[in-house]
């Protein structure tokens, strides 16, 4: 739950975001990244077990440290998976000192004015519940807009921002992630629309109230920057948003007081195959990657 010692945390720690909170739509992608075909399961439980395999060995590593990982996102899967028979969400906190963050949108709905909101929320009740009884800090969600399209991403960002209201009264921080596609042809201006319509809500937001920024890696540097004025933004994150790791990195050094929240840029290049050593050899480096990028 949050206070002021975690929200001190959040704002000044120089680590970064684990996103570790694949779904059954992108965990087949982030499997046959980590050399997985997908012929290896058959069912969703089996699909599941195997990326739970994955973000055990990169957590318990001596290298995945929270000298460079501030916090991780997790997945509602994560809710009955235990690492050494302690449940996953307590393990960050007792044995690597990371915050842990649960994702509780269930994906997106269909496209209407250029935009995909979050889909119907059905089970916010169940895991807000089930969420009481770990030591998450926050909740993140996401939506997607897929066009410029002004009137669509205004709706976008309210729905957001109305869920934000709802899950900081209810004590955890929210993160939001209104992401961009990051291959429309009209991403700049989309930008635009995006910027204008969180400084709205900003300018609505009660002072007291804190969130967390997740933005998609914009066209121009620092484009985002001045959204950090607003006092109710505690800390503005990065996706990859499928970037290779390298080009990734390059664009969020560019962005200055922006710490990334990699998912598929943090697993590349690692493999099931890799022995212990060769396995740990390509987390540092890419866990020192990003975490130089987020520091500049």
């Amino acid at each position: 739950m949050l206070d002021e010692k975690t929200l001190t945390m959040v704002k000044t720690h120089p680590g970064f975001i684990a996103a570790m909170d694949q779904g059954d739509l992108s965990t087949p992608g982030a499997l046959r990244q980590y050399g997985v075909p997908d012929e290896t399961y058959q069912t969703s439980e089996e699909m599941h077990n195997i990326i739970h395999d994955m973000r055990t060995r990169m957590i318990i590593s001596d290298e995945f440290s929270s000298k460079y990982v501030l916090g991780v996102i997790l997945y509602k899967d994560a809710l009955e998976r235990t690492i050494f028979s302690e449940p996953m969400p307590d393990y960050l906190w007792n044995k690597k000192g990371m915050l842990p963050f649960l994702k509780i949108d269930q994906g997106l709905a269909p496209l209407v004015d250029g935009v995909q909101q979050m889909a119907e929320l059905t089970e916010f009740d169940t895991l807000v519940e089930k969420a009481k009884d770990f030591p998450f800090i926050g909740f993140k969600f996401r939506s997607l807009v897929c066009a410029a399209n002004e009137e669509g991403i205004k709706q976008l960002v309210k729905q957001q921002f109305d869920l934000a209201k709802k899950v900081y009264s209810l004590g955890y921080l929210p993160m939001l992630e209104p992401d961009i596609d990051l291959h429309i042809i009209d991403k700049k201006q989309a930008e635009i629309y995006l910027k204008e319509a969180l400084i709205k809500e900003l300018n609505d937001l009660d002072s007291d109230m804190k969130i967390m920024l997740k933005l998609t890696l914009p066209s121009e540097p620092d484009f985002y920057h001045d959204l950090l004025d607003f006092p109710q933004v505690v800390r503005m994150l990065a996706s990859s948003s499928g970037l290779r790791q390298t080009e990734a990195d390059k664009k969020l050094s560019e962005n200055h007081d922006m710490i990334a929240s990699f998912s598929r840029a943090l697993t590349e290049g690692l493999s099931y195959q890799e022995s212990d050593m060769e396995f740990d050899f390509h987390l540092r480096q890419t866990l020192h990657a990003i975490f130089d990028a987020s520091n500049t």
